[in-house]
């Protein structure tokens, strides 16, 4: 993967999609500032580990799931080198039979694709169906980083200004502790 080695602050200069200007648009009128690191398509965890070292801050991984009868939808934020397992999150959830949600639902909801997906697409969530779910072990960093609607470039935000930017976005979230290991 090739990634550009500058680190940028505030939204690109030349044209975004709809989706990247109306998360810039948020960031700004909220007026929370970040560092951006541009990149090819970063799809896997393994990209994610070339921008980390550029951004010089961990990637959270967010996963979009939903229940066994696609009804309820939760986007659930952790450390990118943490494991995942669906029974530790569903016990602490009290939902049983956690899955990954459709890229169709995930385009309708959130205005984004699979591997692109992160809490700054929140703002299209407008009728409030998504849960947010926060591994507490994100919160040690100082920084939280995600995709602004497309996986080509990373916006590393301030801890507290992602948690501000997901509260304007109406979401308030849960906090769960995912175990490392079983």
């Amino acid at each position: 993967m090739n990634i550009d080695n500058t680190i940028y602050n505030g939204r690109p200069d030349s044209a975004c999609s709809d989706v990247e200007t109306a998360i810039y648009d948020a960031l700004d009128s909220l007026g929370i500032s970040f560092a951006r690191a541009v990149h090819e398509h970063a799809d896997t965890m393994e990209d994610c580990l070339l921008v980390e070292s550029v951004l010089g801050a961990q990637i959270c991984k967010n996963l979009f799931l939903c229940n066994r009868q696609k009804t309820n939808f939760y986007m659930v934020m952790m450390p990118g080198d943490k494991p995942f397992k669906t029974k530790f999150l569903s016990s602490q959830l009290g939902c049983a039979r956690l899955s990954f949600a459709d890229a169709d639902k995930m385009e309708e909801l959130l205005h984004t694709t699979p591997g692109s997906v992160s809490a700054l697409e929140l703002i299209f969530d407008t009728e409030k169906q998504i849960q947010l779910v926060i591994d507490k072990d994100l919160l040690k960093s100082d920084f939280i980083s995600g995709h602004p609607g497309i996986s080509t470039s990373t916006l590393r935000l301030a801890k507290d200004d992602m948690l501000r930017y997901v509260q304007a976005c109406g979401h308030t979230p849960v906090y769960i502790d995912l175990p490392v290991e079983e």
